[in-house]
């Protein structure tokens, strides 16, 4: 479908307090997102019972008082050398300086709910023009705001899109700051209002001991990769009990015993990656990766607290080759090995690697994803449909061209809870059919 999304208008929504413009530096979790694109994800609504010049008014100001919690965020990110006499390691900071947060109304003629959610395939070209900055990267934060809000009028409902810069935060710091803001609307944005989840200080980070990276001519490191060409985005569903048909196959074909109990989650991630790889045709000896990001918080030895502010994920990466997974290993190998690999990663394997990514720093690319793995975004523990402005939930969440390539798959939980999970997967037309014919897969696809 044709775009037809119309911005209205842009207001710079700053802190209902002022901040105290101290500079935050960026840790070794942090960086390594320099030239991602932003966290986008949206909340669609049927249309709420308030008129849309009060739901505007009533969203930023409360985003105003919410901002007070989160200054880094009406923030922007800012440069300097690292010693006055080299100019070519640089070190980024958040200089909480109340510059703002953009919140954006537009309408989309014509356009309804329907026209979002029911698509067999994610309507990728109307749904990127319900978020803003659509290809800025996270480096752009020094003049891009940190976090852009837009509000789209549709025919008969509205969708609330966020655009959040990674530097700032990873998913559970994005969704931290909606449940947030949520609540704080409900309250019609009073500025008094306590929240429920206090807001922790960033970890890792030095003032005096700043990481820098060879930033003097920035345009030779940050990477700007467009969208893929053609690619489909498509949303399966899982209810609670296809999950919990899987897991029992998985535990059943690992040989699982009490202490190495394959989890829900791990088997239909296994599921997917099997499939997906069915599906690219790979020939037997073909390397491919299944690629997670894991929160570190409760990892950590002391526990890092939840309510920390920040990124604190790292990847956890399990490797096999086509033949392995689709003949010689299969599903319960499959299950233990990516198991296996996430009981590990522990404390010490999780600070080992921050000290090795400080002695040789480095940036994740999206060019370097090579078309035969799968990387996974996002959680099913986010409380995605908690987040009530005070319009009832969401009946659908969506996401923008957040670092999508072909192997992305995005995580959601399922609108009616218990367990269910969305899988949004990222393919090319060819093998996203080849994923839809396969009989596996779909048979514990749920309608």
């Amino acid at each position: 479908m044709e775009s037809r999304v119309n911005q209205i208008s842009i207001t710079k929504i700053k802190p209902a307090t002022p901040s105290d413009h101290k500079p935050i530096p960026l840790s070794a979790w942090d960086l390594p997102m320099l030239t991602l694109r932003h966290i986008q994800k949206g909340l669609l609504f049927h249309h709420p019972s308030l008129p849309l010049p009060t739901i505007s008014i009533t969203l930023q100001t409360s985003l105003s008082a919410t901002l007070r919690h989160f200054p880094p965020l009406a923030g922007r990110l800012f440069s300097e050398p690292v010693t006055p006499h080299d100019a070519e390691l640089v070190s980024i900071s958040i200089q909480s300086n109340d510059a703002g947060a953009d919140f954006i109304h537009a309408v989309a003629e014509g356009v309804t709910v329907d026209d979002i959610l029911t698509p067999l395939h994610v309507p990728a070209d109307l749904v990127r023009s319900l978020f803003p900055h659509e290809l800025a990267v996270n480096y752009d934060g020094h003049t891009v705001p940190l976090l852009s809000v837009q509000l789209t009028e549709l025919v008969d409902g509205v969708f609330l899109g966020f655009s959040f810069n990674h530097l700032v935060g990873d998913g559970s710091s994005f969704w931290h700051f909606i449940k947030t803001w949520s609540d704080i609307c409900k309250t019609g944005g009073l500025e008094e209002v306590m929240i429920s989840r206090p807001v922790f200080d960033r970890w890792f980070t030095d003032g005096n001991n700043r990481i820098g990276l060879p930033l003097a001519d920035p345009e030779k490191v940050i990477e700007r990769c467009p969208p893929p060409p053609k690619s489909r985005w498509r949303i399966f569903h899982f209810s609670s009990d296809s999950i919990a048909r899987l897991k029992a196959k998985a535990n059943q074909e690992s040989g699982a015993t009490t202490t190495t109990i394959i989890s829900s989650f791990q088997s239909l991630c296994v599921h997917a990656w099997i499939c997906i790889t069915r599906a690219r045709r790979l020939p037997p000896n073909q390397k491919t990766s299944f690629r997670l990001s894991v929160d570190n918080r409760p990892r950590l030895r002391p526990r890092l607290s939840p309510d920390y502010f920040g990124n604190a994920i790292s990847l956890a990466v399990v490797t096999a080759t086509a033949g392995e997974l689709l003949e010689r290993g299969g599903f319960g190998w499959a299950a233990r090995l990516l198991h296996e690999t996430l009981a590990a990663h522990d404390d010490g394997v999780i600070r080992e690697a921050i000290l090795k990514w400080v002695a040789a720093p480095v940036v994740y690319r999206a060019s370097e994803v090579d078309g035969f793995g799968v990387m996974v975004g996002s959680s099913p523990r986010f409380d995605m449909y908690g987040c009530d402005f005070g319009w009832g939930r969401a009946v659908g969440v969506r996401s923008g061209t957040d670092n999508k390539f072909n192997g992305k798959m995005t995580v959601y939980p399922g609108r009616e809870g218990g367990g269910s999970v969305d899988l949004e997967i990222c393919l090319s037309p060819e093998r996203m059919a080849a994923l839809e014919a396969d009989v596996e897969f779909m048979s514990a696809v749920s309608p």
